[in-house]
């Protein structure tokens, strides 16, 4: 989540492991700032891959009810996440409330998903003499978990992208072992999250290891270089998650890197949306990139809108400046850091500022200004990201330049039109929409970035740099980055995995000889 994250790494992390019988350990060793160490991670991981070969074998429904007995932990300590969690990041305790929710009811749709059967994608091809290409043998194929997987959680999203967020989530759900990084920013929150999560799988009966918490900056570098590590789950800064992601690609056996390192998430607003709705456009706009103190992977860094004088733009912004309340930023690196990136970009040849902000506890909004013809001279201007509550506008002349405009972006989380129905089956339009298409992994339509539900069509992700994979890391579809396929070639029918029995013990949907077989909602449930 670029920088919402980056102190996550190289900064110095507190640090112990977690396993079932350390727990309380754990919580007080991180409490007095201890690190991980070789030894200590070595073992974690150790276990967890053993926790995984016995865990891999379990049934859906086994694996679902672990997801859900966690997600019953976290409801159980509640109370405790929240005041913890209030105390170390300075966000609300109703903002926090509302995400530990989301983490529980993510777990639990995961678990829902699982017990589906679904992501196995569980393929026959039965031997067939007559097959277009010449006779073909019986060959099956399903998804397995890859193994052990190694999270690093964000600081901005202590619970639905942290020690029980998202990665952690589908990688537990797609079968895999979990090697925890807790994120410094809230260590405390951390170690008591984590026990949680022990708690739960305990009740439910899964293996010993299966989840496990470490911290600090070394023990994050040998958890990506650990062999028994076969992914990273990453959440955090560009620079930070690069750097990881070189360590995973150099290892002897490179490893998947599934990064999420943020993004700018560009606004168009069309000529006619200007026209008809300014004063509405600018005040979504103010919402939204002062949500959460403009501490979302998703905020709107830049907007783009049609030429002008600024004085038409000073006074609906000021009007939408009153309302946003505004607290501390999540920790003093990042707010040094959020400083000096809107003293550099307001710095930069035709850059104006608009409204000038404030860099003390409270930090107040920022809002700068450029013409289209500053961003050719200075593409920077559209790649610099101001992780917290500051934005770009850019003005553009006319359909031609905004398109030259939106063709500098790099990779992006999302891009946004905001239109009307007379841009809807415009040419200009259709080029546009495909043009943030080709750069971005969410496109919205009169809508705003910040706020990403977790579904079964959600994608969060993007094209490098906003991150470094073309999966997604929200939905139900973040569970398969943690599997791989494996094919069956002539084998007994007595001998293949579950899943690709005739027999279908396990009661899941199967696709056999090209079609697709799904059993009654009611022998899932039972099953």
């Amino acid at each position: 989540m670029s920088q919402h994250a980056s102190d996550h790494y190289p900064a110095n992390h507190d640090a112990t492991t977690t396993t079932p019988r350390e727990d309380t350990m754990s919580q007080d060793s991180n409490a007095k700032g201890q690190q991980t160490t070789t030894a200590e991670l070595a073992q974690a991981v150790e276990a967890a891959h053993e926790a995984f070969l016995k865990a891999r074998s379990e049934t859906p429904r086994t694996k679902a009810e672990w997801l859900e007995s966690v997600a019953s932990a976290l409801e159980a300590d509640a109370e405790a996440l929240v005041q913890v969690a209030a105390r170390e990041t300075h966000l609300s305790e109703q903002r926090l409330t509302g995400e530990l929710r989301r983490s529980v009811f993510q777990l639990r749709l995961f678990a829902e998903e699982i017990r589906s059967g679904e992501h196995l994608d569980a393929t026959i091809d039965h031997a067939d003499p007559d097959w277009g290409m010449g006779p073909r043998p019986d060959i099956r194929r399903v998804n397995v978990p890859l193994g052990v997987v190694g999270v690093f959680g964000a600081s901005n999203f202590p619970f639905a992208f942290s020690v029980a967020g998202g990665d952690t989530a589908s990688a537990l759900a797609a079968g895999c072992a979990v090697v925890h990084k807790a994120h410094e920013a809230h260590p405390e929150l951390a170690a008591l999250t984590a026990a949680a999560v022990v708690r739960g799988l305990e009740a439910a009966g899964a293996p010993a290891g299966l989840f496990a918490l470490v911290t600090g900056r070394e023990a994050g570098a040998e958890l990506v270089q650990h062999p028994l590590v076969k992914a990273i789950g990453f959440t955090g800064s560009t620079a930070g998650g690069r750097a990881l992601m070189d360590l995973a690609a150099k290892r002897p056996e490179p490893i998947p890197f599934y990064g999420e390192l943020g993004g700018i998430n560009a606004v168009v607003v069309t000529p006619i949306a200007w026209h008809e709705r300014r004063d509405e456009v600018i005040s979504e706009y103010v919402a939204s990139f002062t949500l959460g103190m403009g501490q979302f992977c998703t905020k709107p860094g830049l907007l783009f809108v049609p030429a002008g004088e600024d004085a038409d733009l000073q006074e609906p912004l000021n009007a939408a400046l009153r309302e946003p309340a505004g607290h501390s930023l999540l920790s003093p690196h990042l707010a040094a850091g959020y400083a000096k990136a809107v003293e550099e970009m307001s710095g930069r040849p035709g850059v104006r500022v608009l409204v000038p902000g404030s860099f003390g506890e409270v930090p107040q909004p920022t809002v700068l200004v450029a013409d289209a013809r500053e961003a050719f001279s200075d593409p920077e201007l559209l790649r610099r990201e101001m992780f917290g509550p500051a934005s770009l506008v850019l003005r553009y002349s006319d359909g031609e330049e905004l398109l030259r405009l939106v063709g500098l972006l790099e990779g992006q989380l999302t891009t946004t039109i905001q239109g009307t129905a007379g841009d809807v089956g415009q040419d200009s339009t259709n080029e546009l929409t495909e043009v943030l298409a080709e750069r971005s992994g969410r496109v919205l339509w009169n809508q705003w970035p910040t706020g990403v539900t977790v579904s079964y069509a959600q994608h969060h992700g993007g094209p490098y740099p906003a991150t470094s994979s073309n999966t997604t890391s929200v939905g139900t579809a973040a569970i398969r980055r943690f599997l791989r396929p494996v094919a069956y070639q002539g084998w007994p029918e007595a001998a293949l995995p579950e899943p690709l029995q005739d027999a279908n013990p396990w009661r899941i949907p199967q696709r056999v000889d090209g079609a697709w077989r799904r059993p009654e909602p009611e022998a899932v449930a039972a099953s």
